[in-house]
């Protein structure tokens, strides 16, 4: 005898295949992705000891025995790059947790991946990381993907996996493309991408979701316009971060018009206090200057007025910032009472209490601020890590 399932019986039947024949959605990288070149400038980038062009899209050395190297240390991150030799014997090399060449070095020590003709792909000095010519495609674009963690590394070449090794003892480091001209010819990168594995976003490219205004309504002067967060230099609040921080890495990047002026606030309370003990304010945290300071309406700056120097408390060492209308980097790394600032990839200030004692008076706690200074300025790709010190 043959029976009949009900409507209701197959209605659950029909649901649960489709359950079991879907597979489960992949879980959402984690980090946060930027574009090393755009393959129109070569702003995240600090050249030394080579000629460096864009040309076609493609970031080419052109000549020199030189570095070229990222403006921010990475810990735990996914390199993804193309790259192509315009030579018959190639030889060049993508470093990674890498230390600044020492002397007269032209390139730093370690860790190189290489891009030599035979060892593509091999780590002098790590087990196992060894060369894998036969996944290098001649005379074609090739793909590196580098995943680091912790004391980890693997390689992907041409999306086939390459070699995994353990035993990095550097836990840091910068991020370069060896220039070697002369003997290994003419290279060219496209593509350059890195995700920082622990960092992630405060910023989506689409609304103010993590923000608010501090004391009032953000809207009446912060945007977002075509993926940029904007002050628009309107009347209204300085902008504040949801939650609150401690001891951390913040990056980001900014751009201003001329003579433009803003800040970012670091460890503030809910009032925005960042000048110390004022008025009824009983506890601050500090500025984080941003300026056009080589404007001429600035001629007579105090020392620590400059971009990147913590306000009234520790002076810029070097004043590195680009002129009107071009992207700034900016990193700001805290641990404690000790702030160490980097500007488009030169560290100027390394300050801690021993050495300003008013330090010791501001705030290892609190929010996150962007300033109204009533200018025009533009922010973009703002992440937050922990601290790298």
């Amino acid at each position: 005898m043959t029976r009949r399932l009900g409507p209701g019986i197959l209605q659950i039947a029909a649901i649960l295949a489709c359950l079991i024949s879907v597979p489960a959605a992949a879980a959402e990288e984690p980090g946060f992705t930027t574009s090393l070149f755009d393959g129109h400038d070569l702003a995240n980038w600090h050249v030394t000891g080579c000629d460096v062009a864009v040309e076609k899209g493609s970031l080419v050395l052109k000549s020199g025995n030189g570095f070229v190297r990222s403006l921010h240390r990475y810990g735990d991150f996914v390199l993804d790059l193309e790259w192509k030799s315009q030579a018959e014997n190639y030889d060049s090399g993508i470093y990674f947790r890498c230390e600044l060449p020492e002397g007269d070095r032209p390139w730093p020590k370690r860790y190189q991946s290489n891009l030599k003709k035979g060892q593509e792909g091999a780590v002098g000095g790590l087990a196992g990381a060894v060369g894998r010519p036969d996944l290098y495609k001649p005379g074609q674009w090739n793909r590196f993907q580098l995943t680091v963690r912790g004391d980890k590394a693997e390689l992907a070449i041409n999306g086939k996996p390459a070699w995994v090794a353990d035993g990095l003892e550097a836990r840091q480091g910068y991020l370069g493309l060896q220039a070697e001209v002369p003997l290994g010819g003419v290279f060219e990168f496209r593509n350059i991408k890195v995700t920082e594995l622990s960092a992630a976003s405060l910023f989506n490219g689409k609304d103010l979701t993590g923000w608010e205004g501090g004391g009032s309504d953000a809207s009446a002067c912060w945007t977002v316009q075509e993926g940029l967060l904007i002050c628009t230099g309107q009347k209204g609040p300085w902008l504040r971060s949801l939650k609150e921080y401690d001891d951390f890495n913040l990056r980001l990047e900014y751009r201003l018009k001329k003579g433009g002026n803003s800040g970012v606030y670091v460890r503030v309370p809910k009032s925005g206090a960042h000048r110390g003990k004022e008025g009824n304010e009983k506890e601050a945290g500090v500025e984080i200057q941003v300026l056009d300071d080589k404007d001429e309406r600035y001629a007579r700056l105090k020392d620590y007025q400059y971009t990147g120097s913590v306000y009234a408390i520790a002076a810029a060492k070097e004043h590195v910032g680009r002129p009107p209308g071009e992207w700034n980097s900016l990193e700001i790394d805290c641990r404690g009472q000790h702030y160490r600032v980097i500007h488009n990839g030169v560290v100027i200030v390394d300050a801690g209490a021993e050495q300003f004692p008013e330090l010791k008076n501001r705030l290892t706690k609190g929010f996150l601020g962007l300033q109204n200074h009533s200018e025009e300025v533009a922010f973009r790709n703002l992440r937050i890590g922990p601290s790298l010190e």
